[in-house]
């Protein structure tokens, strides 16, 4: 189906001479999102997904597994499409809010400034083809039993990434991001590539099921006498093998130590495109990983590939907190934050238990959720934001800023009492980082907590000691961000020339043509559109209210882990 909605949109593209129709498309692929969802869900009850279904030769398999992980990724991206599949604020008269207004009347006003009708994001055609290219590709990712379709899947997927940094043509700083992530984007292909190269010359298999044979092999030889044992040099080249791998799937997921272009790429590009580049790119690889380190455990005590997963959760605990306290700009906040998030991940990743493999699903899921929240907050408080001129002082510091256009909100005194301007907005973006914090009751606190009490069964005692105390020094920026949103004061002033301009439009009905009228109305009518308040709304109550229902998340993780042990 991503296939044919691909050629579809290229079909479109190449014909269409209105760019401004980009809304369609974008919602053209939140319909194509949907329908995957519901093919997957019905694939989800075939009695031969209980065992993996090998596919094309041996290249890719299918399992309850994959296809669930399918349906989260089109879930998310069903989401972030809507960001340019309709309008961020409308106009919301009380006198016609009733039900039956809704379905029979038509609103009309032809001044798109206030609508945001004519933003870039809704001029760039390209943008929900990029999307389905990319979600292609982690979508094979997930699903893929061989190191050539592992390549091919990933590069699929990061070409779509570098183009999507990129797309906004006048940004010159979106430019230079997207050529920084390309240039070493490419460097860490050719650590995958590499890594997979010397897999082969040593195996000469290309397919994952012949890696996971020969690793219980070694495994099973390697209980006599491992330094006299022949094959210890082909364990030698599998671990060194894996490793080089490691280091660029790392580097793709912007984990410690091969974080460095993340924060630089994350505030360059506009926060439109942040949101898919944060969130989606790192699912598929994760998922990916995750089946990788399970199967292939090698017990080597003296030079076991794993070690490199737990030096990076390590170096990502470290990093992404002490770096994330000096920082005044809220998009490398965010990637630092994500960074010292991956070291829970890459944690819970590397230890291999039952009880870790149900720590993993869950903190992705419910991380992934909770820095959707997040970006989708930033975007809309600058959305808000419509109405308002800086201030005296606040217009010195955005003075020099850049694209202000594509990212309204770049820096954390940009905040500054908000709270006075929209109190809902706010409290749902204080609610979301006291869930980065791991603050109780809400759902970050129950996923670090399943993290850490894995690590603790395992005996990674130190680990878990820098884990708690990262948590803790990381909530000094977190609660930095909320004091200035409380308790800093408000910068922000309304716009004089909209004072006293009365706005006017035309409410119109096909089936009572009779009472078709022209309303006026003023700034306070000018809201956020619907569409992303109930989104907001439900992820916050999400993060906020799981302590209330638990049991069908916590269950999703339980079950995913035994579907694994059992396949």
């Amino acid at each position: 189906m991503l296939i044919y909605s691909i050629f579809f949109l290229l079909l479109s593209n190449a014909v269409t001479l209105r760019r401004d129709k980009s809304i369609l498309y974008s919602r053209k692929a939140i319909a194509m999102m949907i329908y995957c969802i519901v093919i997957s869900v019905n694939f989800l009850s075939f009695p031969f997904l209980e065992n993996s279904l090998g596919l094309y030769g041996g290249l890719f398999y299918a399992s309850c597994i994959t296809q669930f992980f399918h349906i989260f990724i089109f879930f998310i991206c069903g989401i972030i499409l809507q960001l340019t599949g309709f309008y961020p604020r409308k106009i919301w008269h009380l006198n016609y809010t009733k039900l039956h207004d809704i379905f029979l009347f038509k609103f009309t006003y032809n001044n798109t400034n206030i609508l945001n009708k004519m933003g870039q994001q809704y001029k760039i055609i390209e943008y929900p083809l990029l999307l389905l290219f990319i979600i292609t590709g982690g979508i094979f990712l997930i699903s893929c039993s061989d190191i050539v379709s592992i390549f091919l899947s990933i590069e699929l997927q990061s070409y779509g990434l570098y183009l999507l940094s990129t797309i906004y043509r006048n940004s010159e700083l979106s430019t230079s991001a997207g050529l920084t992530y390309f240039l070493l984007g490419g460097l860490s292909s050719c650590f995958i590539l590499l890594g997979t190269s010397l897999l082969y010359v040593n195996y000469g298999t290309t397919n994952l099921d012949g890696y996971y044979i020969l690793n219980n092999v070694s495994n099973n030889n390697g209980e006599y006498n491992y330094q006299e044992h022949t094959n210890s040099s082909k364990s030698f080249y599998f671990n060194t093998s894996l490793i080089i791998m490691l280091v660029g799937f790392l580097f793709k997921i912007s984990a410690a130590p091969f974080h460095f272009w993340s924060p630089d790429v994350y505030d360059a590009i506009p926060t439109l495109v942040t949101t898919f580049v944060a969130i989606v790119a790192k699912i598929s690889i994760l998922i990916f990983l995750l089946g990788f380190t399970y199967y292939i455990n090698n017990t080597n005590e003296y030079y076991n590939w794993k070690y490199g997963l737990l030096l990076s959760s390590f170096l990502s605990l470290i990093f992404g907190t002490v770096l994330g306290l000096t920082q005044s700009r809220i998009k490398r906040l965010f990637a630092y934050s994500t960074i010292s998030h991956l070291g829970f991940i890459l944690l819970a990743l590397s230890i291999g238990s039952f009880e870790s493999i149900e720590s993993f699903v869950f903190y992705l899921i419910q991380y992934t959720l909770t820095n959707l929240n997040a970006f989708i907050i930033l975007i809309f408080i600058g959305y808000s934001l419509y109405i308002y001129v800086n201030g005296k002082d606040l217009k010195d510091k955005c003075k020099n800023l850049l694209d202000r256009d594509y990212s309204p909100i770049q820096l954390i005194s940009q905040l500054g009492g908000y709270f006075h301007i929209n109190p809902i907005l706010a409290l749902s973006l204080s609610i979301t980082l006291f869930s980065f914090v791991g603050i109780p009751p809400l759902i970050g606190f129950f996923a670090k907590q399943m993290v850490l009490s894995a690590a603790l069964d395992k005996g990674y005692y130190f680990l878990t000691f820098v884990a708690i105390l990262t948590s803790v020094i990381s909530a000094v920026y977190y609660l930095t961000v909320v004091k200035q949103i409380f308790f800093d004061k408000n910068e922000y002033i309304i716009n004089q020339n909209l004072k006293g301009i009365i706005f006017e439009g035309h409410l119109s009905s096909e089936l009572i043509p009779k009472h078709n009228k022209n309303i006026m109305f003023n700034y306070n009518n000018i809201t956020i559109s619907s569409f992303f308040s109930t989104n907001i709304s439900v992820l916050t109550l999400v993060i906020l209210l799981f302590i209330y229902k638990p049991i069908n998340l916590l269950n999703t993780g339980l079950i995913l882990s035994h579907l694994m042990l059992n396949t």
